[in-house]
């Protein structure tokens, strides 16, 4: 897994999809991902600084996993499969690890508001950077 940042955000009101850009850290390799509106929106508001009066549903996630005792420990985009991204929360608590599938969006969103870190799996960066 090599350690990523997001480095861009690139949103357009008019089109979708909208596109968020990761790069390795310490490194050149960046490569996009194609994201929906509202992720995008979500982690440019939380980047930004925005907080919202209630609670919006990647807010809420965060709520209810710490309130249960978990801790984001990272994110990773581990597959590319025909131009769509994978990826997963890794997930401790009380000592146990969980793996829960995510949308890379999500779990973008996610990490931005626990600061979490990126990971990408090596073939991936491989792949997407030809």
């Amino acid at each position: 897994m090599v350690h990523c940042e997001l480095i861009k955000i690139m949103i357009t009101e008019t089109a979708d999809p909208q596109v968020i850009v990761l790069k390795e850290v310490g490194g050149e390799r960046a490569f996009p991902i194609l994201i929906g509106i509202s992720e995008a929106i979500a982690i440019d508001r939380k980047i930004k600084g925005y907080e919202p009066a209630r609670p919006l549903t990647h807010d809420l996630l965060a709520s209810v996993l710490t309130s249960l005792g978990g801790r984001l420990e990272r994110i990773e985009v581990c597959a590319l499969q025909e131009s769509t991204f994978f990826a997963k929360l890794i997930v401790s608590r009380n000592g146990e690890v969980v793996e829960v599938d995510a949308r890379p969006s999500d779990a973008i969103a996610l990490a931005v508001r626990l600061e979490a870190p990126i990971f990408v799996a090596e073939e991936v960066i491989t792949e997407v950077c030809q």
